[in-house]
C-alpha cells in the first residue's frame, strides 16, 4: 500500500457513528473495484452517496448483520456543497426519490468453458435497500445495501481515498468520476498516470450506447470537459492521449500533476 495512500485511509480510521468529523475533514473511501465500476448516479446523488460514504468508518470491518445507516441533513448539503438551503432541500428530495431504484455496476472475470475464455461477468446491485426523507425537517436517512458495504468498509488494500472537499465545487459528474479514476493512481508527490481501456472507461463514466459508438462523443461530451473543469478548480495539470489499435481507439492515458495545498474554488 502506498504511503499517502495508508496516510489518507488512517485518517477514515475513527468511530464515524459516534464522532462526526468537521466538514474539512471528511474522506470518501472506497475499494478499487468501486472505483473502475459503473455508478449510475446523477451529481445530486454522487454527492449523496459519498457525502454519505465520508461518515462510515471505512477501516473497521462490519460484523455480520452490522448493517449502518448514515443521514444527511440539508444543513450539512448546502455547507459541503457551497449551495443555500432551499437548493439542498430539493437536492436531497429528488435524490432520494430516485437513489433507490439506482444501481452499481461490476465487470468480473468469468470461468473458461471448454478451454474458451467467457465474456466478463456482469454484476448488478444496489446502493441502498432503503431511502428515508422526512418532509419539514430536511433529512435523508439511508440503509446500506449489504452488498456493497464491503466495497466502502473494512478495507486494508486495493481502495482510494480522496476529500470530499476536493470535489465539492464540482459541477459535472464526469469531472467527478475522473478524479476518483486519476486519485487511484495518484504518487505521493501528487503525481501519477492512469491508462484504462475504453470500455472500463466508458462504464466508469456510465457513457451511453452513442457514446460508446464514436470515441469522438467521449472526447468531446466527457474527457474535454472533465479535464477543464478539474484543472481550473482543483489545480491539476493534466495531460491525456487516446491509445490506438489500429483504426480503432482501445485506451485512454492520463498524465497528472495535483497540488494538494491548494484549495479548490468556486
Amino acid at each position: 500500500m502506498p504511503k499517502k495512500a495508508a496516510a489518507q485511509h488512517a485518517v477514515n480510521n475513527y468511530d464515524a457513528e459516534s464522532a462526526e468529523r468537521p466538514a474539512g475533514e471528511r474522506w470518501v473511501t472506497q475499494h478499487n473495484a468501486l472505483v473502475r465500476a459503473g455508478h449510475g448516479l446523477t451529481l445530486s446523488e454522487k454527492r449523496l452517496v459519498a457525502m454519505a460514504a465520508s461518515k462510515l468508518n471505512s477501516y473497521k470491518p462490519r460484523k455480520v448483520g452490522d448493517m449502518p445507516t448514515t443521514r444527511i441533513s440539508a444543513d450539512e448539503y448546502a455547507d459541503e456543497f457551497g449551495v443555500d438551503r432551499r437548493t439542498a432541500y430539493e437536492a436531497l428530495k429528488d435524490a432520494s426519490k430516485q437513489l433507490y431504484s439506482r444501481s452499481v455496476t461490476f465487470y468480473e472475470i468469468a470461468h473458461k468453458r471448454r478451454g474458451k475464455p467467457l465474456e466478463p461477468t456482469v454484476v448488478t446491485m444496489r446502493w441502498v435497500g432503503q431511502v428515508h426523507y422526512q418532509k419539514g425537517e430536511g433529512w435523508v436517512e439511508l440503509y446500506w445495501w449489504p452488498k456493497l458495504l464491503p466495497y466502502l468498509t473494512g478495507l486494508r488494500k486495493q481502495f482510494t481515498s480522496y476529500q470530499l472537499q476536493q470535489a465539492s465545487a464540482l459541477r459535472s459528474i464526469y469531472s467527478w468520476r475522473l478524479l476518483e479514476l486519476l486519485k487511484r493512481f495518484e504518487g505521493e508527490d501528487g503525481s501519477g498516470w492512469a491508462e484504462y481501456t475504453i470500455e472500463d472507461f466508458a462504464t466508469a463514466m456510465d457513457a451511453s450506447e452513442k457514446q460508446r459508438a464514436n470515441f469522438a462523443f467521449i472526447r468531446r461530451r466527457i474527457i474535454e470537459p472533465a479535464v477543464k473543469e478539474l484543472q481550473e478548480k482543483d489545480n491539476w495539470k493534466i495531460e491525456w492521449e487516446p491509445i490506438k489499435a489500429g483504426r480503432r481507439v482501445a485506451k485512454v492515458r492520463f498524465l497528472f500533476q495535483k497540488d494538494d495545498q491548494l484549495r479548490l474554488g468556486l
